[in-house]
């Protein structure tokens, strides 16, 4: 991903240095189990280790890779020149590249998966705080963009919470179904590699052997993984698209902070506009970018191909770069979020009493008006204010048939907006717990 929408510690996952590092603990743990089980002298093995703290040089290895045609060939050629081509001949013995290649990627995987729990954690911790502080200010919920009926915009941000919660338990599944490591060989056999040597290697590095590979670790284990950084990324929109929402000129319900010295326009001074959660929706369309191309390469031919090589470099860092990007750009702009509770109460009035018309159509059912009979009693006062702007209630209070059912009384009382909300408490026990 370019620099605009990267953080280094992600970026660092798929450098080339970083790569080469793992590729090298790789070969070196293989070779100390070969020698633990006798396979390879330990001189030989302990000889790797040698290089444990050498810096791969990234240009001496594109420049032998320009004449083998092959990188972890190119890589191998360059350790040998650290380690003494005698002492490093048993390297890479028994293994095919794709070893060491899927062993990595799986490594870089679950490096990128905790920097995104963690960037999770930052947005769960944000949506929490502005949940519990506007628990009780009320809102009009929308169904279809539509006045609909009272809620809290504490619910609101209490639902993004549910929503981001089941995303990070999905990432911690997912992260561990993609923490396998493969050192089978060949078509994945283990003819010429001891299974003990993978699982030497994998608990060295944190994941489990692969139960059964071909030359390549399954890629079902990798569109899951992708599929739910798409997931998330659709998350992160869904949040984005109500702030966008509440900063509309003719909503202002909520907006993203406005800084000293930000511009909202080149043209119009007066312009603030939502432009971090706009760049929010545009880099979840990247994030999903990889979502189909990771469910592709899970049809590979045979006990291998490469037709999934050149799609994995590309989606591996800019996915998990741009949604590391993404996480903290959200947590950033939840925090900061400005709430404006007048113009939400000022919103719900601009058509008075309106959203209370299904308590009233619910109550006229219950004093024994038929439910066709009572919807067209409230519907036609319901349809006058959204003409007139008049107030509902005085509406209903006029209409003889509705006041013969209920009564005054009981009409003034289904105008009550605790009604609405005396739930609130429950619902947040349910996301947040006791």
């Amino acid at each position: 991903m370019i620099p605009r929408y990267s953080r280094p510690e992600m970026v660092a996952i798929w450098s080339p240095e970083t790569k080469f590092k793992i590729w090298y603990e790789i070969e070196a743990h293989a070779c100390e189990a070969m020698a633990n089980l006798g396979v390879i002298p330990r001189e030989n093995a302990d000889a790797v280790w040698k290089a444990k703290d050498v810096e791969f040089d990234v240009a001496r290895i594109d420049e032998i890779e320009a004449v083998t045609k092959h990188d972890v060939i190119a890589f191998l050629t360059h350790l040998a020149e650290h380690v003494g081509s005698e002492e490093a001949r048993f390297v890479h013995q028994g293994m095919t590249s794709s070893d060491v290649l899927d062993t990595c990627l799986n490594v870089q995987l679950v490096r990128a998966a905790d920097i995104l729990l963690g960037g999770m954690d930052k947005v769960l911790a944000a949506l929490k705080k502005r949940a519990l502080e506007h628990k009780d200010t009320v809102r009009v919920g929308r169904s279809h963009g539509i006045h609909a009926e009272p809620t809290t915009m504490g619910l609101t941000f209490a639902r993004f919470y549910a929503e981001m919660d089941r995303n990070k338990q999905r990432l911690q599944n997912a992260r561990s179904e993609v923490a396998t490591g493969a050192i089978s060989g060949a078509v994945g056999t283990f003819a010429n590699i001891d299974p003990r040597v993978e699982e030497h290697v994998c608990e060295q590095l944190g994941l489990s052997p692969e139960p059964i590979s071909t030359q390549v670790i399954p890629r079902d284990r990798h569109a899951m993984f992708f599929a739910t950084l798409g997931v998330i990324a659709s998350s992160i929109e869904n949040i984005a698209v109500e702030i966008r929402h509440m900063q509309r000129t003719e909503v202002l319900e909520g907006a993203e902070f406005f800084s000293m010295g930000q511009k909202g326009s080149s043209a119009m001074p007066h312009k603030k506009n939502p432009v971090l959660t706009e760049n929010l929706t545009g880099l979840a369309r990247l994030v999903r970018m990889a979502v189909i191309p990771a469910m592709e390469n899970v049809a590979l031919w045979h006990e291998r191909d490469i037709s999934h090589s050149s799609v994995e470099r590309g989606i591996g860092p800019d996915a998990t770069v741009t949604l590391d990007f993404a996480l903290n750009r959200l947590a950033g702009v939840i925090d900061k979020m400005l709430v404006f509770p007048e113009n939400m109460l000022d919103n719900m009035n601009k058509f008075p009493g309106l959203v209370m018309s299904q308590r009233v159509l619910l109550a006229l059912t219950q004093a024994g008006v038929s439910r066709e009979d009572a919807y067209s009693m409230v519907q036609r006062n319901a349809l006058k204010v959204w003409e007139d702007r008049v107030d509902f209630r005085e509406l209903l209070l006029a209409d003889a048939d509705v006041v013969a059912a209920l009564g005054e009384e009981a009409i003034n009382e289904k105008f009550d907006m605790g009604y609405h909300t005396k739930h609130v408490d429950t619902i947040f026990k349910r996301v947040f717990g006791a």
